[in-house]
């Protein structure tokens, strides 16, 4: 199934994706005296809400349609309780083999923390960080929790995952680099917008293409309608979604709505996209248009706002923008999984 929440003149509401029609899930639960939002208070719900839904569709249970066609959807959880953000890609990890990544990368999943209050659905307008220069996307692949656990096991972990969409970590390289020079990791560079959706897969659906908790997947980018990536391959990720989220819950907390993303598919990210030599490769400019497409889940798409002017007595403005590094690899990087 994929499931997702649309804006009515009522508000949010959570729906499923039929053919070309949005099916309303509060009428197919039966829930007409407590709307459905969104996707986390779907799954959130303790009466295997996923199980009826399915059992509710192939009854033919009367509910609201409207065609997919305009609707306005918004990312499926609005307001995830968490957002972590892992690197599991060596292409990435190592800049494509211009850095070696700290051996710590190689023995456990690291993510930090992202804003779980600026998340924007598919086909909204981004707002341009005024402080920044370099304004960056990340093709990820993100998961998003359906069961509340604590200490999960890499072998439980599946039982966890409701299903899988596309998460886009915005960065301002520029702020990052200014802030990470300290070590603490990234924070203001991350923080003006991710983008989710443009729904919710769930993993029963995407069986076929899950091989030893890897998606199977071709991803691709495009600005403006010319590609920036063509093959990236999701399946080159180092650490499984299992990996993840035994690490995310691990002396702490996982419940439905949180999200996971899998860190920069190989070839993502803009300096990435200029390495690879593909024509025009350069960080965004107002009015942008940045689609990220992967198979079997489909197209998050955005669109570059204007940029706001500056205060000129900002007193944080980066004052060493890192350059664009030049085309060529110093070496050549690994895949080092097993």
């Amino acid at each position: 199934m994929k499931l997702l929440t649309y804006q009515t003149d009522k508000g949010p509401r959570c729906g499923v994706l039929q053919n070309d029609e949005i099916v309303d899930v509060s009428g197919l639960l039966g829930a007409t005296s407590h709307t459905i939002h969104d996707v986390k208070q779907l799954l959130e719900r303790g009466d295997s809400p996923l199980d009826r839904i399915r059992e509710a569709l192939s009854s033919n249970t009367p509910a609201v349609r409207v065609p997919l066609a305009g609707a306005n959807l918004r990312a499926p959880i609005i307001q995830p309780p968490t957002v972590r953000d892992f690197i599991v890609f060596e292409e990435h990890a190592s800049s494509q083999g211009t850095r070696e990544p700290n051996e710590v990368w190689y023995r456990m999943p690291v993510f930090y923390f992202s804003n779980p209050l600026c998340i924007y659905g598919t086909d909204s307008e981004i707002p341009f960080p005024s402080a920044s220069s370099q304004f960056d996307y990340e093709l990820e692949i993100g998961c998003v929790i359906g069961k509340e656990g604590n200490d999960v096991a890499a072998a439980d972990a599946m039982d966890h995952i409701a299903g899988f969409t596309l998460f886009n970590d915005w960065s301002a390289r520029d702020l990052q680099v200014d802030e990470m020079a300290f070590g603490l990791g990234p924070a203001k560079g991350k923080d003006t917008a991710s983008s989710i959706g443009p729904w919710l897969v769930t993993t029963d659906e995407l069986a076929s293409h899950l091989k030893d908790g890897r998606l199977d997947l071709i991803c691709e980018v495009r600005v403006n309608g010319v590609p920036w990536l063509k093959d990236g391959a999701a399946i080159d990720a180092y650490f499984s979604f299992a990996d993840m989220v035994e690490r995310a819950s691990k002396d702490s907390r996982i419940v439905p709505g949180d999200v996971i993303g899998s860190g920069t598919v190989g070839g993502g990210s803009i300096r990435e996209a200029i390495r690879k030599g593909y024509p025009g490769a350069r960080f965004l400019e107002p009015g942008d248009v940045v689609e990220h497409e992967v198979e079997a889940i489909g197209v998050l798409r955005g669109t570059i706002g204007p940029k706001p002017k500056l205060d000129p007595g900002y007193r944080f403005t980066v004052k060493n923008p890192s350059p664009v590094p030049e085309a060529g690899i110093s070496k050549d990087y690994q895949y080092k999984r097993s």
